[in-house]
């Protein structure tokens, strides 16, 4: 057996939250692996990812674990362990959630906001017009496509409010910062390759003891973790009996965010901050060069296309034209590019969008999956998390009758991970959006 096919932990996957893991692992003492299709870190799902930093999700491990994450962020280097040689611009401008019907007046997001002690200011209706200058803040819910007779019908009332989050932004290059916690995987002794597939993962009795690559052949190790992106489904359907039909799953979901010039107003951009809008079924965030990037909550009016194949059209839809016209409706001087310009992208979901770090059935077989779209903020947390899982599973901790605790770094507070569980039912109080 050579050192090149012999290792501890093999990671299937290198986009943000494979490469995390790697890094924790690999600080454990963990001779690491990370095996990806692309052809570098992060070319996968995370290179499309929108890569905002927000600390509000439905659930309070959720939320805890995201406003843990942006300490990571703003002390980048520090979470590195080196300085890179380009730098990686957080853009910590906060965040604006505005109040709808959809989210409940934010009395719940408020409620978890306040226990876990994420700071927020609360924005009065009479305000608004100086946070979003320019904008029309009346009501146009529920949201609607645009050949519904009754898109952008208003019976005239102002949205009640909003909540402002300070620890928040976006990340300007997902791709960049995936390839910096890789550098600092390889730093740790960890390993990579890249345009390689795995065909078949190897567990007799029950017990992981390596895969089978394209390229690269037969690898041995005792440990194998499915943070694949889109491709999560497929990976689990080569280990036998890992997914049972009562488990959370999860499913690719193709997702378009359109990129359109930013609205202006006498004042200057319409948007500084990230921007949550549940009224009109969209989120919002500014990009460089005066751009905007404009996605969907997924309201009842969209159509979820999920898929039973990485196959997907990639080209701009009817889809990109809704989210537009909904962000016009909110941003009146919103100029409407003539040639729609923007990404698709595949999504990996589970049922309820929150994502399912766990063991399996199997001895040394975890997952970290149903990530995409709304735990990129999460990665530098995730890496630390799933070590913690693994380490502690493969010493004899059984995780299904008597879940861990992961400390957080910073705020000493205990995220229960049974939140995370394979075997946790649909959670009813998710959004069942992005926002997790």
């Amino acid at each position: 057996m050579t050192e090149r096919s012999a290792y501890d932990a093999v990671i299937i996957g290198a986009g943000v939250i494979g490469c995390a893991i790697a890094l924790d692992l690999a600080r454990r003492g963990y001779r690491t692996l990370n095996v990806d299709r692309g052809p570098a870190p992060g070319h996968g799902s995370t290179s499309w990812s929108a890569a905002i930093i927000r600390p509000y999700y439905s659930t309070v491990d959720g939320t805890a674990l995201a406003y843990e994450a942006h300490f990571a962020w703003q002390n980048w280097e520090e979470y590195l362990g080196y300085r890179p040689d380009s730098a990686l611009h957080y853009n910590e401008c906060g965040c604006l959630v505005l109040e709808a019907a959809d989210n409940r007046q934010l009395a719940g997001t408020r409620a978890i906001m306040r226990e876990v002690g994420v700071p927020f200011t609360d924005v009065a209706s009479s305000e608004l017009p100086e946070w979003l200058p320019g904008a029309d803040l009346r009501q146009f819910s529920p949201a609607r496509r645009i050949d519904d007779p009754l898109f952008g019908e208003t019976a005239g009332e102002a949205i009640t409010g909003a909540m402002f989050c300070p620890t928040g932004g976006y990340i300007s290059d997902p791709q960049l910062a995936t390839a910096q916690i890789a550098q600092a995987v390889e730093r740790a002794g960890g390993h990579f390759r890249f345009n390689d597939t795995v065909l078949a993962v190897h567990q007799p009795a029950g017990k992981i003891t390596g895969l089978t690559c394209d390229k690269s052949g037969l690898i041995h190790a005792p440990i194998v973790i499915n943070a694949a992106g889109p491709a999560s489904r497929w990976v689990n359907g080569l280990v036998a009996d890992a997914h049972q039909p009562e488990h959370i799953s999860t499913r690719p979901l193709r997702q378009e965010v359109a990129y359109v010039p930013m609205p202006q107003s006498p004042q200057g951009p319409s948007l500084r901050f990230v921007m949550t809008d549940a009224d009109a079924g969209i989120y919002m965030r500014p990009e460089q060069s005066d751009h905007l990037l404009i996605g969907s909550l997924e309201p009842a009016c969209d159509h979820l296309e999920y898929l039973d194949s990485e196959d997907y059209e990639t080209s701009l839809s009817e889809q990109w034209t809704n989210q537009v016209w909904r962000a016009a409706l909110r941003f009146p001087h919103l100029g409407i590019p003539n040639t729609a310009q923007g990404f698709a992208a595949l999504y990996d979901v589970s049922e309820d969008w929150i994502p399912v770090y766990d063991r399996s059935d199997i001895e040394g077989y975890f997952t970290a999956v149903g990530t995409s779209g709304n735990q990129f903020k999460n990665a530098p947390l995730v890496g630390g998390l799933m070590g913690h899982l693994i380490e502690s599973v493969m010493n004899g901790a059984d995780h299904d009758r008597s879940p861990l605790q992961f400390r957080l770094p910073v705020s000493g507070r205990d995220v229960g991970l049974a939140a995370f569980s394979r075997l946790r039912p649909i959670n009813r109080a998710s959004s069942f959006s992005v926002l997790g």
